[in-house]
């Protein structure tokens, strides 16, 4: 369904969307959280600062831990990035900061906007990443072909 009309004079920008998702048991966060350097492996100061100030900080560790492993499915590096590296920013709205190894491949295989959702009750957390890149010249020209 197409929502709302395009600006006049807006160039459509051909694009491929990716999509990430992970879903986690919080029950599962608490018990990681007692093993040696996980939280310190996993989130960054900031990331446990504010899971710190939550009512029930596992759900908010759950819901971030979903965001990071969405995030680095999307761009298709999987388990090659660095926990660190992927950063879930906000409030109010989660965001994402990529940094080192995982910003470089991101970049290198063109991804552009990334937006990441997070959600959890009292039992499960989730997360869905939705990144988008330009198509590829040759996939451009082989659509075109196509027509």
């Amino acid at each position: 369904a197409q929502l709302g009309g395009r600006p006049p004079g807006l160039a459509r920008v051909p694009v491929s969307v990716r999509i990430g998702t992970d879903l986690i048991e919080i029950e599962r966060i608490p018990l990681a959280l007692e093993g040696p350097g996980f939280r310190n492996r996993c989130f960054t100061t900031d990331e446990q600062a504010y899971c710190e100030s939550r009512h029930n900080p596992a759900e908010s560790d759950a819901a971030r831990f979903c965001g990071k492993e969405a995030v680095g499915k999307a761009p298709g590096c999987g388990v090659l990035f660095t926990w660190k590296e992927i950063e879930i920013v906000g409030p109010p709205k989660p965001g994402v900061t990529l940094s080192g190894k995982t910003l470089r491949w991101a970049e290198r295989v063109g991804m552009r906007e990334i937006d990441v959702s997070l959600t959890h009750s009292h039992t499960m957390a989730g997360a869905t990443c939705v990144a988008e890149k330009p198509f590829e010249l040759d996939t451009l020209l082989e659509l075109v072909r196509r027509c």
